[in-house]
């Protein structure tokens, strides 16, 4: 298996960025709580994915994130080799409680009882097969093949 580095780096990148921000920080407010001196810029290219970092920074990350590192690498290794099992649809708990679309309220407050449920540093993520897409779709009054397509946009390009 090719391990393709600069795609790796992205979503990583992409995940600490994302559980900066479901905390409502900002990186000086991330940088604040880390254990050594990175500069802002560091952080940032970490973010974007321009610049690699050492297990020990992201460990460093990690932690003052609040989250295992290990749940942080296990998700970027999902997204980057598609370990969803086969036949489910990968999705993003607090994606879709941000999503203000006024068709998937049932979804969104379906999500925020399960987030609520969460075990702290769990990922919002769940795994839902094809009967439980077509419950949803019910649900929120879509075809099945419409709410994937609209689950699959909020993966991709964050809640509307």
């Amino acid at each position: 298996m090719q391990i393709d580095t600069a795609a790796y780096q992205r979503v990583l990148g992409d995940e600490l960025r994302s559980l900066r921000k479901q905390r409502g920080w900002t990186r000086k407010e991330l940088n604040r709580r880390l254990q050594s001196d990175i500069s802002l810029q560091t952080l940032a290219t970490y973010e974007l994915g321009t610049r690699q970092c050492s297990v020990v920074r992201l460990v460093e990350i990690c932690v003052a994130l609040g989250v295992p590192a290990h749940q942080v690498l296990a998700r970027v290794h999902e997204r980057v080799f598609g370990d969803t099992p086969a036949g489910h649809l990968s999705v993003d708990l607090a994606t879709v409680v941000a999503d203000t679309r006024p068709q998937l309220m049932p979804l969104r407050r379906w999500a925020q009882g399960r987030l609520a449920h969460l075990v702290p540093g769990q990922p919002p993520e769940v795994h839902l097969d094809l009967p439980a897409l077509e419950y949803m779709a019910q649900l929120c009054q879509l075809s099945t093949v419409d709410l994937i397509r609209t689950l699959r946009e909020l993966d991709h390009h964050g809640p509307r």
